[in-house]
């Protein structure tokens, strides 16, 4: 496994020398493409007519003449938006530091996760599962080298087969379909996964389980629309949910179940390695209508209610929290699960009593499952801590805080309201309407630089933006991608604009950056979560069709070295999966030389204002190659 340590940042003057350069090469070619333009205009005015005159040909910046037919096919609108930006940047790129060729990773690497390693997760404490927390690689143990797939790697189902079955090659892994044979997570059937449904807390599969939840509380209404499952297993609750409008967030950690969340991802369904340890779980306050846990084994009663704070932080005002599993009816249960009576009333009662103490009111328990339902605003719950009852509200202002931010036993603060019948923090849609209704945290102004016109300009440009996309890419409406990630989602627009399509987009806001707009992304019905993309995502490899990259690397280039950003998007992009890069042209010419040293295949395409614009698109695909092919050559 070779490691390449080497590099380094040059010399000041170097830096400017060579950013002056770069100016005169960029002003050099946009005299070149303001000439052909006008050139290209004349010799269409100097044509007999032709009867079309309601169109023109345009000339862009590689001498091509590119329609303005909306009906033309992919290929044909890919080649005449393509740009020829080798002729004005070949130099540049040549002698760009970052163009390397990467070598392969050993196959041992096949499923890597820097950030949750295990051998390093060793070195922590086991205490509330410090060791299954996020633990990245130092500077000197960073791979420069690409992750690759295993032997026999084939694209995954389209969705919805997908989310029946997945191909035993990819994740060839059978201890689950063993462990779990009884409950019905996932079965083997040749050289392919099957997954029933089932689970440990859905013996009659998940759909049904669902049904019965859905006679208790009102899934179908619109009224509930983002959900999370701690312990989500391989996220059959997540996936049955999906035809009900509602998008789940699961996680679980990376432990003895190999392979939790890569099989929910594979099945094309949402999700992230985590785990709720001593830290806050990446997401900000009142993110989600409702929260599950079907035997999730943790224990929310201990610490002071640590746990169940956490989850009243990341739940909206009114939302539901359904706990299913021991000690929920454990009078009828309580044999099959080996446990005393008493022992399990202990625990159901000490449950119940956090859920007090949060202010939350039971609504029901019917057969296996207890729902709660936090209150829609403080009201009545500041009176009821001026008693002293533990927990206190919490003393913090910024609730959203969730990067490496230890959790606290304490009751998250709503924002103040006029009424105890107001919705605190303001009432929002239902679903579908919610996702192009101006978000509470942005009318209210709480979101500072981010105003409702802004948020307007924003959906309006996204509409263009993937009308572009649809043509230089295809496949969107095909089923080619599913699982599609936002880099730098900043409202939510991208996600928007692909609604009519069969994905899901997981949305991420740049940690400790401003504006911190991911609470306003959930409001609208969409789901994502906070990164430092100086570190790794917490994901398998290969997890992801689809990755859109809008001025990452601008944001990022004087924080870290860009090439592990690029090497971390390569780890999580499946083979053939396509990545489209927006930035200014200087940022992405080398983007461009060190994807070319990753095996990606990239062309600059026009932006979809035309080719004026500073800002132009890069689109790559990851070539397919396997750990084996590799060795063959």
């Amino acid at each position: 496994m070779a490691k390449d340590y080497g590099g380094g940042s040059p010399k000041l003057h170097n830096q400017l020398e060579a950013k002056r350069k770069r100016l005169t090469w960029i002003l050099a070619v946009s005299g070149l493409c303001i000439l052909f333009y006008i050139l290209g205009a004349y010799q269409s005015s100097s044509r007999p007519e032709s009867g079309e005159t309601d169109s023109f040909s345009r000339v862009g910046c590689d001498g091509s003449q590119g329609g303005s037919n909306p009906d033309e096919s992919n290929s044909q609108s890919s080649s005449k938006s393509a740009l020829d930006f080798e002729s004005h940047h070949h130099l540049e790129v040549n002698n760009s530091e970052e163009s390397l060729n990467f070598p392969p990773c050993d196959l041992s690497f096949s499923e890597y996760t820097p950030c949750q390693d295990r051998d390093r997760g060793r070195r922590f404490d086991r205490d509330m599962l410090k060791y299954r927390e996020r633990h990245c690689p130092t500077e000197k143990e960073l791979l420069r080298c690409l992750i690759p797939a295993p032997p026999n790697y084939k694209s995954p189902f389209k969705w919805p087969q997908s989310r029946d079955y997945a191909w035993y090659a990819n994740i060839p892994h059978k201890e689950l379909s063993v462990e779990k044979a009884i409950q019905n997570w996932i079965q083997v059937e040749g050289d392919r996964f099957k997954f029933p449904g089932g689970g440990t807390g859905f013996p009659r599969g998940a759909d049904t389980y669902i049904d019965e939840m859905n006679a208790l509380i009102p899934l179908t209404s619109g009224k509930i629309r983002t959900a999370i499952d701690t312990g989500c297993g391989v996220a059959s609750w997540g996936a049955y949910l999906l035809k009900r409008d509602i998008l789940a967030m699961s996680f679980a950690p990376r432990d003895t179940h190999e392979a939790q969340v890569w099989f929910a991802l594979e099945r094309g369904v949402p999700a992230m390695i985590g785990v709720m340890g001593s830290q806050r779980t990446p997401y900000p306050a009142r993110a989600f209508d409702m929260a599950h846990c079907s035997r999730c084994l943790i224990p929310w009663f201990k610490m002071d209610g640590l746990y169940l704070a956490e989850v009243d932080r990341i739940l909206r005002p009114g939302g539901y929290w359904i706990l299913s599993g021991p000690p929920i009816h454990w009078k009828i249960h309580w044999k099959g699960w080996e446990r005393t009576k008493e022992d399990l009333k202990q625990e159901q009662d000490a449950i119940e009593d956090v859920v007090r103490r949060l202010c939350w009111k039971k609504v029901t328990e019917k057969n296996d499952l207890s729902i709660y339902q936090k209150p829609m605003n403080h009201v009545e719950c500041i009176k009821q801590k001026k008693s002293h009852e533990k927990p206190d509200l919490c003393k913090s202002n910024n609730a959203d805080a969730a990067w490496y931010q230890d959790m606290e036993a304490c009751v998250t603060r709503l924002p103040d309201v006029s009424s105890s019948d107001e919705v605190a923090g303001g009432a929002l849609e239902k679903w579908p309407d919610r996702a192009f209704a101006v978000p509470p945290r942005i009318s209210s102004g709480s979101i500072k630089g981010v105003t409702a016109e802004m948020f307007q300009e924003d959906n309006d440009s996204w509409k263009d933006r993937v009308s572009h996309y649809k043509r230089v890419i295809g496949g969107l409406s095909q089923g080619q991608f599913r699982n599609v990630m936002d880099m730098n989602a900043y409202l939510g627009g991208f996600a928007a604009a692909l609604m009519p399509y069969p994905v899901w987009v997981m949305n991420v806001v740049p940690a400790k950056l401003e504006p911190d707009t991911l609470g306003a992304i959930y409001e609208r019905g969409f789901i994502g979560t906070y990164q430092d993309w100086c570190e790794g995502f917490s994901t398998y490899p290969r997890t992801y069709d689809l990755i859109h990259a809008g001025n990452v690397f601008s944001k990022y280039e004087d924080r870290c070295d860009i090439t592990y950003i690029l090497l971390e998007m390569d780890r999580i992009l499946r083979p053939q999966g396509a990545v489209i890069f927006r930035d200014g042209v200087e940022v992405l010419t080398k983007v461009r030389a060190i994807a070319d040293g990753m095996r990606w295949e990239s062309h600059f395409v026009d932006h979809e204002s035309g080719p004026f614009n500073p800002e132009k698109i890069l689109v790559a695909t990851k070539t397919y190659w396997t750990g084996e092919a590799k060795q063959q050559r």
